[in-house]
Order: C-alpha cells, then sequence, then structure tokens
C-alpha cells in the first residue's frame, strides 16, 4: 500500500520544527546525527542552522594553549586542549594533562585567538630577527582548515589580533608593527580575501609583545603607548596621559580611542592588562604594589560605564606582588592569576571572597587561556 504524499506546508513544519530541536543540542553530538538521514544532514549542514545553532550555544568553555619547553631529553610540544570552564578551575593540572580533547600543533605554530569556535593559527619561521609568518583557521570540532594567508613578512617587533566582522561575514587577523624609527603601522588580512591591506598610521603601539588584540564587539583592541619609546624603555617613566585603549573596527578599518577610567589617578607599578568576557571589557591593574584592582565596562564603548569591579590586597590573594593577570572567567567574577612562581596559579571568586591556589604540575608545560565555543562554523 502506497502512503499518500506529504504536503509541502507539512514538510516544511516538519523541517522547521527539527531545526529548532537540533539548534539547542550541543554540537559535538550534533555532528554525529548528520548521519542519521540526508534531511537531518542537510539541514545541519545548512549556514542558517550553524548560525542559529553558535547563537544558543553556551559560554562555558575555553581552550588552552600549551607550550612545552625543551628538555635534554624531551623534544618541545605545541598543542591545544579543549576544556569546559568548570573542569580546568576544580583541576588545572589534570585538566592539562588529559589526552581527550587534545590537539597536536607544529613546533613552529602559534595560537592567536579563538572565535565562534574557529581558532587562528600562525605558523612562524624566523630569519635574523625577521619572521615569515602564515596564518590559518581550524575548527577542532568538525576538523576544518582553510587555506594559508599570503606570508607576511614583518620584523620581531610586532602584536596581532583576530576577530570576525559581522557585516561582511569575514574572519580576520591584524598585525600591527613598529619599524626602526618608531613608525607604528597595521595590516588587515581577511580570509574571504587574497591579500593584506595596509592600514593608515596607528596612534599607539601595545607595550607587550605577548599581548594578543581582546576581541569584542567587531573591535580589537589594545592597552598601548600613545609614543612608542623602543624595547628597552623603563615602565617608570611612563605616564598616565601616554597611556591609551586603542579600538580597532574591523568593519570600517578605522581606529578610536577608548578613555582609560575616570577613577584612575595614577600610573600602577606594573603593566597593566586588558581582558574579555562575554560583552564587558576590563582593565585589570597593580596599586601602589599592594593591591590588584580589576575595571570593568559594562556597556563597550560607553566611558561612562566604567565600573570598578574590586579591590583586593595582594596579602589576602597570598601572593608578594602581581605578576600578570591571566583570564577572566564566569562574567567576571572568578580571576586566575600567576602565583608566587611560574607554576602556580591563584584563582579568586569574587561572589564568596574565596581564594584558591594551585600548582599546575602538568608536565611543566606554559599555557594561555582563550574563550572558546564548540561550533560548526566552516567559513567559505
Amino acid at each position: 500500500m502506497q502512503m499518500a504524499p506529504q504536503h509541502p506546508t507539512a514538510a516544511l513544519l516538519l523541517c522547521e520544527v527539527v531545526m529548532e530541536i537540533l539548534s539547542w543540542i550541543p554540537a559535538k553530538p550534533v555532528t554525529r546525527l548528520k548521519l542519521v538521514c540526508k534531511s537531518w544532514n542537510s539541514i545541519i549542514s545548512h549556514p542558517h542552522f550553524v548560525k542559529l545553532h553558535l547563537h544558543r550555544s553556551p559560554n562555558n568553555a575555553i581552550l588552552l594553549s600549551t607550550r612545552t619547553p625543551p628538555f635534554p631529553d624531551k623534544e618541545r610540544k605545541q598543542g591545544i586542549v579543549l576544556s569546559s570552564v568548570e573542569s580546568f578551575i576544580q583541576n588545572p593540572s589534570s585538566t592539562l594533562d588529559a589526552q581527550e580533547n587534545r590537539h597536536s600543533l607544529h613546533v613552529q605554530d602559534w595560537v592567536l585567538g579563538s572565535c565562534n569556535g574557529l581558532v587562528c593559527v600562525a605558523h612562524v619561521l624566523y630569519k635574523n630577527h625577521i619572521c615569515d609568518i602564515r596564518f590559518r583557521l581550524w575548527n577542532p570540532l568538525t576538523g576544518f582548515i582553510s587555506g594559508n594567508s599570503p606570508c607576511l613578512c614583518v620584523n620581531a617587533h610586532n602584536v596581532f589580533g583576530f576577530g570576525y566582522d559581522e557585516s561582511s561575514d569575514s574572519y580576520k587577523v591584524m598585525t600591527v608593527i613598529r619599524d626602526s624609527s618608531g613608525t607604528v603601522t597595521a595590516q588587515v588580512y581577511s580570509f574571504r580575501g587574497s591579500s593584506w591591506k595596509r592600514v593608515n598610521s596607528f596612534p599607539a603601539f601595545p607595550f607587550s609583545d605577548e599581548d594578543i588584540g581582546h576581541f569584542i564587539g567587531g573591535t580589537l583592541n589594545w592597552l598601548g603607548l600613545r609614543n612608542p619609546l623602543g624595547d628597552d624603555y623603563d615602565w617608570a617613566d611612563v605616564t598616565l596621559d601616554m597611556l591609551m585603549i586603542v579600538s580597532f573596527d574591523l568593519k570600517s578599518d578605522t581606529h578610536k580611542q577608548i578613555l582609560l577610567p575616570k577613577g584612575i589617578d595614577e600610573i600602577s607599578s606594573k603593566d597593566p592588562t586588558l581582558g574579555v568576557w562575554g560583552n564587558s571589557l576590563y582593565l585589570l591593574h597593580d596599586y601602589k604594589n599592594t593591591h590588584f584592582i580589576a575595571w570593568q565596562m559594562k556597556e563597550f564603548g560607553d566611558e561612562n560605564s566604567w565600573t570598578q569591579l574590586l579591590k583586593i590586597s595582594f596579602h589576602y590573594l597570598g601572593v608578594e606582588r602581581l605578576l600578570f593577570p591571566e583570564f577572566i572567567f564566569e562574567n567576571g567574577n572568578i580571576f586566575m592569576l600567576r602565583g608566587r612562581h611560574r607554576f602556580e596559579e591563584v584563582f579568586y571568586d569574587r561572589r564568596d571572597n574565596s581564594v584558591k591556589r594551585v600548582n599546575i604540575l602538568a608536565n611543566n608545560c606554559y599555557f594561555h587561556v582563550f574563550d572558546y565555543v564548540e561550533s560548526l562554523i566552516q567559513p567559505c
């Protein structure tokens, strides 16, 4: 007996119901559901579903870029570990040592950042203080790998950033370069394009070569010096009016200055840093080498929304000095700070004012933390 053909309206309604249900399922099992039938594979692969699923994915994961230094009997290794925020905070060493969700990288690869589930990887070759760099995008969940960018030849004095331009649905990598004369310029590459685009002169240079641009609201942000002072400048010579936050708009390829919080009336004793979690920008610094202070810009772009989130003494944290604020979790509620030595991390939870000090014993590896979300994104 033949079944009556399904009415087109009913078929469309069924498709929309399936899409709605699937969009709430975590990314990893969704990829396996593509094998159920051709119609589900078509739904899950459709760009509209991919963006809907990303929009509904929880922001509760991190990417750990790991680097094991060379030892006499071991070779240097690079890789990434994907983890939930909760697992990492509960047991950092076990998370870093776990083989599940670990991916190896070439020893000359460096992770620049993560955006919408895509990881930007730079392959770096050093030649007499000159770097030849090629960038690629990688989705660790789906295995997608983009083609390489054109080679970028720069000197050793440069910083990078990675983000997403929603207006053109394109992922972009940016480098800020300071030449021997002190002139600061920038170049931008879109993975939808074929060449690097030079940007007009940049107003400041980030004072840390390790400072990767902080992506938020379609912009890359750095804390820099208005007048670059060279590599051997003394932080004691830096004045408050020399500091500025530069925000680069990936849509218009233009930059603007974001003013520091009005409550800052003197320079910190150590380099301040920026951080991002969710839709908020953070400014982190020490005060008179005795306290850790965190400011939150609650509405990005609104300089009047700067709010002092916390001020806590080094004594309470159990540290002698603030070496480096490393990451912010849980909407600005948990801060990870470098402890008294390289392998100690301090987690401060401002919700209950608790302090947790952890020795990281994971194969003596260095690591850097990035915000991450599992996604099905595979850009053209």
